[in-house]
């Protein structure tokens, strides 16, 4: 139905019903000008939405806030007399807190009719939701509000509030619509958030695996769906329609939909089990009870709750997964006779599609052994470990991002991946130096699609006996400053990008020295050791987000850092590329810990006899000198020169293979 042209203001725009809407609207011949109330942080994502609407020349856009007074606007004159202001700006969300709520939902509202009534506007319109009735049994009609409902939680609560205000305001003419529960276009699947249903995405996916086995699903209800373009297209047609004002519109299904025919759809798409049988609500129902009592037994509500953070599902939504009320619509849909509902198993699969290439927090994850197309951030890789895993790293199909201070040698590395058929790329950067970190992983996020792992391979090795580094504080200093602090400030700047795409894998590349006690070794151990327990912590902190840590306790490897050590020649060692083979499983199978025979017998040796292991580090530190490289001169030497080993000392280098003496 044409109307006469007509204007309007037009709140939340941005938002996934607010920019369908605006197009809707756009797309009427009778619309005349449309003003648009944005944040000035949101102009951006405005400008993303206006380049699908047609006749974008009718568009206008106000700066201002709902939260503010006055919506924070300094001069109203050219929206005086706007036909229609329509408030889509709030807070859809059950997890949020109730000041949250109240300041978006309540005073936000309370702001607008203050405008609205200011600006002598023909008429309100305003976006409350199902929600307002609570746990209201039975048939809940357009005409019915406060029926006595329980509202469950600040959401419910603050839309309540909002549509209560716009009701018993006696200003401006108004009206109310209320949604059902809304997802994304039935023909694109666009979807800004997850949200409702979606929530239930990860679990479903995980279910893959089992589609071949027969589903038994208690009836537990049912809940109402509709899709954001039938919301947008019957709200562009009720909106500038006359004859309409106080009056409520359920924008619905007309059929309530069983949770487990949504299960059913949803499932279909994502390739999960299908419902072979429901047991009935009458006994569904007291069994739901019985789960509900039991969170509160010592242990099941945590168990309960870890599962679900897992999955990424927030506790409430058991609590508002079905509707109580029938929401009645039938005045609704006798005034949209050609807006149809779409049926949801008509439109599941495509949903389903946008949200597993778009919003499904794990997508940055992916199942098996492969490091195909994974971004690795690899420190200290212009030579030794760091050098042979950039090429492996790169041979199974990963793309190294090659970071040490020689940039001249980072290029020799990645011109040697890209003669092989590889792809890596070049960020230079002194790691213990804070400005040219952030410099380079500014780089990184802004030329990377992703940043998926980190290899904190860089090192110092530090192999001097108390004894000679009473006047050396410095040499504890730079240990911890390379060895502990690098990694840190590394890890620091990158765990905001891991944890927002809820992926990321870090492997340090610590000592076997940590599983023990390592003579000589107290500057170096102790730094790596301090990177070890940082790591501990903190993968129990980003558990949840997708962020693990896999810890490399690594025996000793013929690299240039050991090359003054001379004393290492007669050493057993590994090379650079068994080395490598060591971190590459890591990034591979992401384990909590690898390391070697020799490391774990040490560190067991250590935890049942600790005595016994101080005597025996003892000898080691006794029969094996401090290098000259160290300061050493004087003192105990039982061999002759550092190459040549007593029949002792040979015997316990071997003993402890790969050890750090």
């Amino acid at each position: 139905m044409l109307c006469p042209m007509a204007t309007y203001l037009v709140t939340g725009a941005t938002g996934l019903i607010g920019r369908h809407f605006v197009r809707e609207l756009l797309a009427r011949p009778d619309t005349d000008r449309v003003w648009l109330l944005v944040r000035e942080q949101s102009r951006d994502r405005l400008d993303r939405a206006a380049r699908d609407w047609p006749a974008a020349d009718r568009v206008a856009t106000v700066i201002g806030d709902v939260s503010l007074p006055g919506l924070g606007l300094a001069d109203t004159d050219e929206l005086r007399g706007v036909d229609h202001v329509v408030h889509l700006a709030a807070l859809y969300d059950v997890t949020a807190d109730d000041e949250t709520s109240i300041a978006a939902n309540v005073d936000g509202t309370r702001n607008v009719i203050d405008l609205a009534a200011g600006i002598g506007a023909g008429r309100l319109h305003h976006v409350s939701s199902v929600a307002v009735a609570g746990d209201y049994r039975g048939r809940f009609t357009e005409d019915m509000f406060d029926s006595g409902q329980r509202l469950i939680t600040a959401y419910h609560r603050t839309k309540f509030e909002s549509e209560r205000l716009v009701r018993t305001q006696k200003d401006v003419p108004w009206r109310v619509y209320r949604p059902a529960i809304v997802v994304g276009h039935s023909e694109t699947g666009e979807m800004d958030k997850v949200d409702g249903p979606y929530y239930l995405f990860p679990a479903l996916a995980r279910l893959e695996s089992l589609r071949a086995l027969p589903l038994v699903f208690p009836d537990i209800g049912d809940t109402n769906i509709v899709p954001v373009d039938y919301v947008a297209k019957a709200m562009a047609a009720l909106v500038p329609s006359p004859g309409l004002d106080g009056r409520t519109f359920h924008l619905v299904n007309p059929r309530p939909q069983p949770v487990r025919e949504v299960y059913d759809a949803f499932a279909a798409a994502a390739g999960a089990p299908r419902v072979a049988a429901e047991v009935p609500r009458a006994l569904a129902q007291p069994l739901l009870g019985l789960v509900r009592a039991a969170e509160n037994v010592p242990g099941v509500s945590l168990a309960v709750d870890a599962g679900l953070d897992r999955l990424g599902i927030p506790a409430v939504l058991l609590r508002t997964l079905t509707f109580a009320p029938r929401f009645d619509s039938a005045r609704t849909r006798a005034l949209l006779p050609d807006v149809e509902v779409p049926r949801l198993a008509d439109y599941a699969d495509v949903l389903w599609r946008y949200w597993a290439e778009h919003l499904d927090p794990f997508r940055a994850r992916v199942s098996g052994d492969s490091l195909a197309g994974r971004r690795v951030v690899i420190t200290g890789a212009s030579s030794g470990i760091g050098r042979a895993t950039a090429l492996k790293v790169a041979a199974a199909g990963g793309v190294p991002l090659l970071v040490a201070r020689r940039e001249a040698e980072l290029e020799e590395v990645r011109a040697e991946i890209a003669a092989a058929g590889g792809e890596a790329h070049v960020y230079p950067c002194d790691l213990t130096d804070e400005d040219s970190v952030a410099k380079a992983v500014a780089a990184m996020l802004a030329e990377q699609p992703a940043v998926d792992m980190l290899v904190n391979n860089a090192g110092r090795s530090i192999r001097r006996s108390v004894r000679l580094s009473y006047d050396r504080f410095h040499d504890y200093e730079r240990a911890m400053a390379i060895n502990y602090f690098a990694p840190v400030r590394l890890i620091l700047a990158l765990l905001p990008h891991m944890t927002e795409r809820r992926f990321g894998h870090i492997v340090n590349v610590s000592s076997i020295g940590v599983q023990g006690i390592a003579p000589r070794f107290s500057a170096y151990v102790a730094s790596k050791a301090a990177l070890d327990h940082f790591s501990k912590i903190v993968a129990t902190e980003t558990h949840g987000a997708g962020v693990t840590f896999t810890t490399v306790h690594m025996p000793l490897v013929r690299t240039p850092m050991i090359r003054p050590t001379k004393i290492y020649d007669a050493f057993p060692a590994k090379s650079p590329d068994q080395a490598a083979d060591m971190v590459v499983r890591a990034l591979v199978e992401r384990p909590k810990h690898i390391g070697t025979p020799t490391g774990y017998l040490i560190q067991a040796a250590y935890t049942l006899a600790p005595g016994l292991v101080d005597a025996v580090a003892y000898q080691g530190y006794r029969i094996f000198p401090d290098s000259a490289a160290a300061g050493g001169g004087g003192g105990l030497r039982l061999g002759k020169g550092e190459r040549n080993l007593t029949a002792a000392a040979r015997a316990l280098a071997r003993l402890t293979r790969g050890f750090h003496w």
